[in-house]
């Protein structure tokens, strides 16, 4: 009998399991769109649910908070400001109060929301931009530049925004023959990825508008196609083969001559469309029509792409929104979510990974990207690049109030790389103050209370720090053990082989 290791592939991510949320908190009597264009309909963002609905004579779109739940009433006030469908919708990555729209009538439209949602039709945007003669059915911000905001059309051509302004920066009008299925840009937005109808995996340096790679027939079928561009530089596809049989595809952009995993689905018709998660590099697929979400993991090993396990239902899905991971739940340790579209119906479904401590999870939880954009507009125009900013989930994250002022013109204000630091007011004590602070001072039964809670604050500190200690020790313990455990195994499989 052998005792080789390798059997089964450690991952933290091994066990994560999807769960629908009760009927109590989900959305309903949302006329979804039934527009046959392949987007997900909807957007989320800590803040905000954004659906794409059924709207006569133009376009719209429902924003709600995304606390609300129940029923919707069909005189709820919408962004109606199109006038023909919605086609594709966005928030901005830097101002979760912003948000991009794209339709049918060749314009895309940038609008405010207030806090708190609409309390009356919104038909007004802040910037309108013009610049396509066929419908636009592709947004895309960019990841760390402030107001950048990259379009495509039916026309076959991209534009890149500066939203600030309203003007057209780059148009690329030569890279594609044909309709553009999908768009995105790698974290530095240094490049963007595109797939089209020719079925090529084109990377593009839209600044230069040149193309810097292509990979003709990524997928052999003729159905849309999607790419996504992974954390790391890799190129990850859907789409369908020769046999009408759904793939997906890992491609290194070093060398694009042979994928370097392909992993075959099922023969449903339905596009599948890639969400990319880059703190957990896992990959979840949507199919439109479909009732299940696949979910795979993304690593270094051979096979590469590791299928983790499926959520199924009974009812399909018409879209789906995917939360950014500044607004999932750390208390319970909810790496991803996802906003289901039914047909008259919006489901929250919660991907968690089952751990028994109540302390923060830090390694399912990585620094990620902040609301703070590392460049502004101006600067990437000129060649610069940079990473995200990133934040600590730790302790939950709390997003800043918002500004009261145009933040489409406004210069951003950059975070402060070292997360520990605390603010601190710099202003000069007035007499008011020190008025104030004479009035305090001859409280001393508020003192003695904040003494005791200073008192419990450090024991719980104490206990907290031996807690830890004895887990670093224990941790120390399992790794000895197991390196033991790896040394026997070897001599025991040398041993079977009759090397010794």
């Amino acid at each position: 009998m052998s005792f080789r290791r390798g059997v089964v592939r450690q991952s933290k991510f091994r066990h994560v399991f999807a769960q629908a949320w009760k009927a109590e908190h989900c959305i309903d009597d949302v006329r979804v769109s039934r527009v046959t264009w392949d987007s997900p309909l909807c957007a989320v963002n800590p803040k905000f649910v954004a659906v794409i609905i059924e709207a006569g004579g133009g376009g719209s779109f429902l924003v709600l908070p995304n606390h609300k739940s129940g029923r919707i009433d069909q005189t709820a006030p919408t962004v109606c400001g199109h006038a023909a469908p919605v086609l594709d919708i966005q928030w901005c990555p830097h101002e979760d109060n912003i948000i991009a729209s794209a339709s049918e009538d060749c314009s895309v439209k940038i609008w405010q929301i207030p806090d708190g949602g609409l309390t009356e039709p919104m038909t007004e945007p802040i910037v309108t931009l013009e610049g396509h003669s066929k419908r636009v059915g592709i947004l895309a911000w960019h990841p760390t530049a402030f107001n950048i905001l990259l379009t495509a059309g039916c026309d076959n051509l991209m534009c890149v925004w500066d939203v600030g302004t309203g003007e057209l920066v780059y148009q690329l009008t030569e890279a594609h023959p044909d309709l553009i299925y999908s768009v995105c840009w790698n974290r530095e937005g240094s490049a963007i990825c595109t797939v089209c109808k020719d079925k090529a995996l084109r990377v593009i340096d839209p600044r230069r508008g040149t193309v810097l790679k292509v990979r003709e027939k990524v997928h052999d079928g003729t159905r849309p196609m999607r790419a996504v561009f992974l954390s790391d530089g890799k190129i990850l596809t859907t789409g369908f083969s020769r046999m009408s049989e759904r793939q997906m595809a890992l491609w290194d952009t070093s060398d694009l001559s042979e994928p370097m995993a392909v992993q075959e689905m099922d023969t449903s018709n339905g596009v599948l469309l890639p969400f990319y998660d880059p703190d957990t590099n896992m990959i979840y697929l949507c199919g439109k029509g479909d009732c299940t979400i696949r979910y795979f993991e993304v690593t270094d090993e051979s096979p590469y792409v590791h299928f983790l396990s499926l959520y199924s239902s009974k009812e399909p899905q018409r879209g789906a929104g995917f939360l950014s991971k500044r607004g999932v739940d750390v208390n319970k340790c909810e790496i991803a979510r996802f906003y289901k579209l039914h047909e008259r119906k919006i489901e929250p479904i919660s991907m968690t990974v089952p751990r028994k401590s109540d302390l923060f999870q830090g390694d399912l939880y990585p620094d990620t990207a902040g609301l703070e954009p590392s460049l502004l507009a101006e600067e990437w125009i000129a060649g610069q690049d940079a990473p995200p900013l990133l934040v600590s989930l730790s302790g939950g994250y709390s997003a800043p109030p918002s500004k009261h002022r145009d933040t489409l013109r406004g210069k951003p204000k950059l975070a402060l790389q070292d997360s520990g630091a605390s603010l601190r007011s710099t202003t000069p004590p007035t007499a008011a103050t020190r008025e104030a602070e004479v009035e305090v001072a001859p409280q001393p039964r508020l003192t003695r209370e904040a003494d005791g809670t200073t008192e419990k604050v450090k024991r719980e500190e104490d206990v907290l720090s031996e807690v830890l200690a004895e887990v670093k020790a224990l941790r120390s313990v399992v790794l000895a053990q197991g390196q033991r455990i790896e040394l026997l195994e070897r001599q025991l499989a040398r041993i079977e082989d009759g090397d010794v």
